[in-house]
């Protein structure tokens, strides 16, 4: 068996479970809710009878005072009258009156034969009290909120019109936002509707639907929203919390927006504001169950509420949750501490978690945590395993799973973040037990080859030593100052769809070929090409005087050679009759210390640099559509070219570093910094920089005209993002104590 075998058939194996993780399939998601839910049964969340949610509970001492569910909204009006009566801030109705009552005179009139004979009852009939507008007139005297629920494939039930209106709004990285959450909230086409009368008097309307549950039965996540025809509803937790505690009308941060991290992909929800709490739900905009189990404190019985000597303490500035408790009347779910929870508790847990700020969340990031830590766990393994020997592999797999358990459990305990160790964990194991086995094999298949060839020559006892002797490779590296250089082509998603193989190869060799050459030549050393990519750097291993300055000649002479690649590719097109193919390049050159060495594994190795300079060049890189230029230099990298026609971008704080940097972009080297066009652009551009930073919005307008009057056609677009920035400005300044620097949010600025 090839050495190289114990790599390959692991590093499949990890591939495999990486593959695997991204599908996420039913028995790994009950892999992972199995963890969750024994964590919270280890460590549950403790009910804490301070906080303002009570349910008022239609139990059996109830139906014995009141008669059979359901009751009629005569009586109903009489119990909320009385929650009123008591001092209750907000009553929440989990209950559905989406047909008229039967006892209203209306209903009953109806039931009765067509007979004139009748005509003087149905005319009294007509006269008696509708139970209807009790209700609605009891709504109407204080704070309250009625139900609604969506339905996905039930359009006989929306009958009843939801006249209630929202204006929940979303904010994201496009103007589309709000419906973008709409398409990440739970929801369905149809639903059922409390009745209009009802929904009128009422203070407001909240979806009581629990949410889905998973495969297994178990509500774990309730939803907050709920969209119906992609537009957005709260939830009667949501509405009944904001009815509560007013403030602000529910907003929805979406991942992608503005302080909301996702690598600038729209993912879900990252954060929602209600009223002035601001709480992070699941990506589809739910929030965590984090359980407590069945609290008979919580319930208060209707029935007790009329008796005078009733403590009106229990009621008096709570959130009462009205719902049927009675087993066979009740909306029975499971959750991970109860097979048995109404869904009115489910709602008040809901509430205590807002209004205590006790919440589990699954961060966005959570997946992508999971996976690298899979990753990461799974090659360290492979790693330990096939170069330390099957011991230190298990000691290591059993650390890393134990580490995984124990990261897992901390993030809960501390923040209650949900990480899943078990999967991660259990492909270690798997890992470590096929290195081992392979190695094995490797080893014994080796150990009999060379006692084969060399029994005839050696002792038993040498061959067994030659046989054992391990070679292991010798890593190793410096640090010095290095200029690193990172381009690739603009668009290249896009360019790849439009092209075949045969063709997309070409243009990526035509393009790689002479920037490759360029960078030989002013004696760069090419670390590697990531696809369309190409990784550089200067003074290693030789010495380069001036590096920085060769490394940016190099960039300006890959604008030129661009120019003439397009000119050729234009020909090319020509001649064959198709569309021709245009490349836009993007560069980005640091300076600063950086480790260069032999680095790679046993069987591969390459020269290359790594370290914080390399880290800056890329994020650089990534900076230039943002600025609408070709190159963007570091400050140390500019500094060693004075004399070449440079510009000064901005500073900014790119994506991973707290300290600013400042960056340049270059338009060209000596000669056309000694022309007279730019002797006119340099002192306005820095007037109009000056101006900006020192929040002289007219000054700073005023010379980014003259720039575009006398700069090149290619900085248009750089202008104009000034010109947004100075409007936005003006409109609302940032204040005394801004100091200029512009935060990228991500890779790509």
């Amino acid at each position: 068996m090839h050495k190289a075998w114990g790599i390959a058939i692991p590093g499949l194996l990890l591939v495999g479970a990486a593959l695997l993780r991204i599908y996420d399939p039913t028995p790994i998601q009950f892999a992972r809710n199995f963890v969750f839910d024994n964590f919270q049964r280890i460590e549950p969340r403790v009910y804490d009878p301070t906080l303002p949610v009570r349910i008022a509970a239609v139990d059996e001492k109830s139906l014995d005072k009141f008669g059979q569910w359901p009751w009629s909204r005569a009586t109903m009006a009489k119990v909320i009258d009385r929650l009123r009566e008591l001092g209750a801030a907000v009553v929440a109705l989990d209950v559905l009156y989406a047909e008229v009552d039967r006892t209203a005179p209306s209903a009953m009139i109806a039931a009765l034969p067509n007979d004139p004979a009748l005509d003087g009852i149905k005319a009294e009939m007509a006269k008696l009290p509708d139970p209807d507008q009790m209700l609605a007139n009891s709504l109407k005297q204080m704070t309250s909120v009625v139900s609604f629920a969506y339905l996905e494939n039930d359009p006989l039930r929306a009958e009843v019109p939801l006249i209630k209106k929202y204006d929940i709004v979303a904010q994201g990285a496009t103007s589309t936002a709000t419906g973008e959450a709409a398409n990440f909230a739970l929801g369905g086409p149809f639903y059922t509707a409390t009745l209009p009368l009802l929904q009128e008097a009422a203070t407001g309307i909240g979806a009581v639907n629990a949410g889905k549950p998973d495969p297994d039965g178990v509500i774990r996540r309730v939803p907050l929203v709920v969209q119906i025809g992609g537009v957005l509803y709260p939830t009667l937790t949501t509405e009944a919390l904001y009815r509560a505690i007013g403030g602000n009308t529910p907003f929805i941060k979406l991942a992608g927006a503005s302080g909301a991290f996702s690598f600038g992909a729209s993912t879900g929800a990252a954060k929602m504001r209600i009223g002035q709490l601001i709480v992070e739900p699941t990506a589809d905009i739910q929030l965590l169950l984090y359980d407590t189990g069945n609290v008979a404190a919580r319930y208060v019985s209707i029935a007790d509420l009329f008796d005078p000597s009733f403590d009106a303490s229990r009621v008096a500035g709570q959130i009462i949750l009205i719902g049927a408790t009675v087993e066979g009347l009740k909306d029975i779910k499971a959750t991970p501490l109860s097979p048995y929870m109404p869904g009115v508790e489910i709602h008040a847990q809901m509430l205590e978690q807002l209004l205590s700020g006790k919440y589990l969340t699954r961060p966005d990031w959570a997946n992508g945590l999971e996976f690298i830590g899979l990753v990461v766990f799974g090659i360290l393994v492979i790693a330990f395993s096939y170069r330390a020997g099957a011991l230190s592999g298990l000691v290591f797999a059993l650390i890393a799973i134990v580490a995984a358990f124990a990261m897992s459990w901390t993030l809960y305990k501390d923040h209650g973040w949900e990480i899943d160790p078990l999967y991660a964990a259990t492909t270690a194991l798997v890992l470590f037990i096929a290195t081992t086995t392979i190695n094995f094999l490797r080893s014994e298949q080796d150990k009999a080859r060379i006692r084969g060839t060399f029994s005839m020559y050696l002792s038993p006892a040498m061959v067994e030593q030659l046989a054992s002797q391990p070679e292991p490779p010798k890593l190793g590296g410096e640090n010095k100052e290095i200029t690193v250089m990172f381009t690739d082509i603009r668009g290249f998603t896009k360019l790849s769809e439009g092209l075949d193989p045969q063709a997309l190869t070409h243009v990526i060799n035509a393009f790689l070929t002479p920037m490759s050459q360029l960078i030989k030549e002013h004696q760069g050393t090419i670390d590697k090409y990531i696809g369309d990519c190409i990784m550089a750097f200067w003074n290693a291993p030789l010495d380069v005087p001036h590096h920085p300055r060769e490394a940016v000649r190099t960039a300006v002479e890959m604008r030129r050679t661009l120019k003439r690649l397009n000119t050729q590719f234009a020909t090319e097109a020509e001649a064959a009759g198709r569309v021709p193919v245009k490349i836009k390049a993007g560069v980005g050159l640091n300076t600063g210390i950086g480790c260069v060495g032999n680095m790679g594994s046993e069987e591969r190795m390459a020269y290359s640099a790594l370290g914080d300079t390399v880290n800056i060049a890329a994020r650089l890189e990534s900076l230039s559509p943002a600025y609408f230029v070709d190159l963007v230099l570091g400050e140390l990298t500019a500094a060693d070219c004075l004399d070449f026609a440079l510009l000064e971008l901005d500073q900014v704080k790119v994506k991973g570093k707290a300290i600013p940097i400042r960056i340049f972009t270059c338009i060209g080297t000596e000669k056309l910094a000694a022309s007279n066009s730019f002797q006119q652009l340099k002192p306005a551009h820095d007037r109009m920089l000056a101006a900006y930073r020192g929040q002289d919005w007219d000054a700073a307008e005023a010379a980014r005209q003259e720039c575009v009057e006398v700069g090149p056609e290619r900085l248009r677009g750089f202008y104009a993002l000034y010109e947004t920035r100075i409007a936005e400005f003006r409109a609302d300044p940032p204040g005394a104590g801004w100091d200029g620097v512009y935060v990228a949010k991500s890779k790509t600025g």
